[in-house]
């Protein structure tokens, strides 16, 4: 078994992007207790980081430069692990690679270290529910699974202990991740890629194509004996843009119909194609279909995708915060339309430079009231919605939906955009709408 203290020991390593999600302060304490020499750098100031800060507060080999970076941070180190979003052309990141530093990311570097195999799940939506049917069939069939990537309050990292060799991970990787693999030269050999949408392009300055890019990583250093699972206007897009440039085996995961004999609690059409992504995976496995019909019909869903909250006097309250897409606020309205116009509407937040227009209509057609929380984004569309109040709080915001409900509607938080500005990130502002539905 490996000791990874001979690994970090003295290693001296810039962690840049502490965040608030739990997963980089994890990867810092595990490199902490491992005796590496670190330097903790982050935009934030300590004030906005104080959670993370205190986790780390009982380690003296770690060193803080909060509020900004600095070039000297990254001059003189033997590695610089990068947060996800930091962008790749950061001119800290590029004086680092001036300087013949290896930049790292959680994911890939326990990929690269752990030496197992990785099952890998990417897509603009449906990556986080994909992953989670996935886990749950491998469990059931016995593998000894480990889950990383991009999964709240867990370092990856910090799982290197937990590898046998009997071990397989399983990570849901977003854009960033994916780049990181690339960058390691290395793919996962079962590859999941369930869809891509406009996202992010705020980072990615408008550009589809780099952001697509980017997601790309997650089979272009695959070998032929690997296994790339893709929907079908996802696998067209692979083929139009690499050809034989994507070496793996290509199965398509809705060219059959779903069975229809199978049954899922989650609602939505969305949610049975993550269910066939899944399906995919664990016949690439060699699981048995038996077993996942049996997981997919106990599955329950994940925290913050259109999960059902609770039910009070006939109206039933969705927590859908991890929809920042359009498509994906598309995606929950369809799931929970009945044709009668049940569905109240929380949406609104920050600008991520997507396009609103279908979302605009389909939101105007289905949805009984709209009610927005403020932001950025919210500025673009709100003169769309004349009628549609605008709150500041997201209490208020709640209260109004409540007050309007009858028996049989439906609330839906499903913001279509980022959280920044009102929350500290998405999964707060779920948080935050959870905990005001269940006090109610």
């Amino acid at each position: 078994m490996t000791d990874w203290k001979d690994i970090f020991k003295d290693k001296k390593i810039t962690v840049m992007g502490l965040g608030l999600l739990g997963r980089a302060v994890g990867d810092a304490e595990f490199l902490a207790q491992q005796g590496a020499d670190l330097i903790v750098t982050d935009i934030k100031a300590d004030d906005e980081l104080r959670e993370s800060l205190k986790v780390l507060e009982r380690y003296p080999n770690v060193k803080y430069r909060l509020g900004g970076h600095t070039l000297a941070d990254f001059r003189n180190r033997d590695y610089i692990l990068k947060a996800a979003g930091v962008p790749f052309d950061a001119p800290y990141i590029e004086e680092a690679k001036k300087n013949g530093i290896p930049i790292k990311m959680s994911a890939s570097w326990f990929a690269k270290l752990a030496g197992i195999p990785v099952v890998g799940v990417t897509g603009t939506r449906g990556k986080s529910t994909t992953t989670a049917m996935l886990y749950d069939i491998m469990k059931v069939a016995g593998m000894e699974v480990i889950l990383g990537g991009n999964v709240r309050g867990v370092s990856t990292l910090a799982l290197l202990p937990q590898v046998t060799k009997d071990s397989i991970a399983l990570m849901e990787l977003d854009s960033w991740q994916c780049r990181g693999f690339g960058d390691e030269k290395t793919s996962p050999s079962v590859a999941i890629f369930t869809s891509f949408f406009d996202d992010h392009l705020n980072y990615y300055h408008g550009s589809r194509s780099h952001y697509f890019e980017d997601k790309a990583q997650i089979f272009l250093y695959q070998e032929p004996s690997d296994t790339l699972i893709a929907m079908s206007d996802v696998a067209r897009k692979i083929q139009d843009t690499y050809g034989n440039e994507a070496r793996s085996r290509l199965v398509v995961a809705d060219a059959k119909p779903f069975p229809k004999k199978w049954t899922l609690r989650v609602p939505g059409a969305h949610n049975i194609f993550n269910a066939q992504c899944a399906l995919a995976a664990a016949r690439a496995l060699g699981i048995d279909d038996d077993i996942s019909e049996q997981s997919l019909a106990d599955f329950n869903g994940v925290p913050g995708r259109l999960e059902l909250i609770r039910e009070l006097n006939g109206v039933t309250i969705y927590n859908d915060t991890t929809s920042t897409t359009p498509e994906a606020t598309l995606a929950g309205l369809g799931a929970l339309d009945t044709g009668k116009k049940n569905i109240i509407l929380i949406m609104g937040g920050a600008d991520k430079g997507l396009v609103m227009d279908v979302l605009v209509n389909e939101a105007k057609k289905r949805a009984k009231k709209i009610i927005l929380l403020s932001g950025s984004g919210t500025d673009k569309i709100k003169n769309y919605f004349p009628n549609a109040p605008i709150y500041e709080r997201l209490d208020l915001a709640v209260q109004d939906a409540v007050d309007s409900a009858k028996e049989g509607n439906s609330i839906l938080l499903s913001p279509a955009f980022a959280s920044f500005g009102m929350f500290k990130n998405e999964f707060d502002r779920g948080d935050q709408f959870v905990s005001l539905i269940q006090s109610l």
